[in-house]
């Protein structure tokens, strides 16, 4: 807010988890909104989940929008997709969900589950260090050929240049490595849905949902001495968990991508693939193109996609506003996204209800 008072740029897009609106009953949400309005600011807040803008992820995020009293303030897009529920909003600010109303009318997509956006993927292991690949597969549904859709398709460029031809090339489809010790854990882990840690052989359920050691059998060791099920899996929680290696599926959705695919603390493991989610799986679960090249260690690959605000997300509040720039947008604080806009790369034009698009 001190770098907003000392610039005072004409319009301010904010974006945070939504800790920002659960801490000391979201006074950090609230300040920022009150220095906005002292500062002679319009302000909005709400909260998108990604799911419902095309993505495998619930990832609900807040944005806080502002701009000078004199220009058009942003709205905020409504959902183009339904979305598979895997989190919750804080209480007090649960009106600021962006949404329908119960009973309101509304014409979603149907939900983008996991095998939507892999299916066409090859299948690489634990040791997966190349740079790139073949895709070998074609695209299997409408946001495959939009993923894969080359840069200069996406920008409406009529230049080829060498980097932006259609390629059969795939970057950055590899995994985090695990270490050798959970490698033999997740081999171990059912090629199933809702496999976890407590699947794996010397476990037991008690009535209250705890797991312990079996007490018939004795303790299975791993080829380097340690156990197979790791004491801290078992103190996790108070051993209620059920995320230590833990298999997602292929109708089901990421909670959210992270900054660290880390199998000891979220679901994160393929399917059907003894391992984690690699760099392009990830990027694709948060709306990068394919044509999107990441650089740095694999970590710091990780890192980069996982603290970015989610590509369809960015896409619709940058189209929200884009309106309010052209003085085009209402004056409610909701809007409707075109036609199926979170998978084109073509956008309804406002101004020419006969157009059959124009080039974002």
């Amino acid at each position: 807010m001190d770098i907003v008072q000392f610039l005072k740029p004409k319009y301010v897009l904010m974006e945070n988890v939504c800790d920002l609106l659960k801490f000391a009953k979201g006074t950090l949400a609230r300040y920022a909104l009150s220095r906005l309005v002292y500062m002679n600011y319009q302000a909005r807040l709400g909260m998108m989940a990604a799911g419902c803008y095309g993505l495998p992820q619930f990832r609900l995020r807040v944005f806080l929008w502002g701009c000078h009293p004199f220009e058009k303030l942003p709205q905020f897009p409504l959902p183009t997709h339904e979305v598979i529920l895997k989190g919750y909003a804080p209480i007090e600010f649960e009106r600021s969900i962006v949404g329908y109303d119960e009973g309101q009318p509304r014409a979603l997509e149907r939900a983008v589950v996991l095998e939507d956006i892999f299916s066409d993927l090859p299948a690489v292991t634990n040791q997966e260090d190349r740079e790139q690949m073949k895709y070998e597969k074609d695209p299997q549904n409408e946001f495959q050929r939009y993923i894969r859709a080359p840069k200069s398709e996406m920008l409406g460029s009529t230049a080829m240049s060498a980097n932006n031809v259609k390629t059969s090339l795939l970057y950055d489809h590899r995994p985090q490595r695990l270490s050798d010790d959970d490698y033999l854990r997740v081999c171990q882990i059912p090629k199933r849905k809702g496999a976890n840690l407590r699947d794996l052989p010397g476990l037991v359920v008690d009535v209250n949902n705890k797991i312990q050691f079996d007490p018939t059998m004795d303790r299975v060791l791993l080829p380097s001495g340690r156990p197979l099920v790791p004491d801290w899996a078992l103190n996790l929680w108070e051993g209620k968990t059920s995320k230590p290696f833990s298999r997602l599926w292929w109708d089901e959705i990421v909670p959210t991508v992270l900054t660290v695919p880390d199998s000891h603390s979220q679901t994160i493991l393929h399917p059907e693939q003894d391992r984690v989610l690699t760099i392009r799986e990830a990027a694709r679960a948060q709306g990068f193109p394919d044509h999107y090249h990441f650089y740095g260690t694999v970590k710091q690959r990780y890192r980069q996609i996982g603290n970015a605000v989610a590509v369809s997300v960015s896409k619709a509040l940058g189209y929200s506003l884009g309106l309010a720039l052209l003085n085009q947008s209402g004056d409610g604080p909701l809007m409707t996204l075109p036609p199926k806009f979170s998978h084109s790369y073509k956008l309804h034009d406002p101004n020419n209800s006969s157009s059959s698009g124009v080039q974002e």
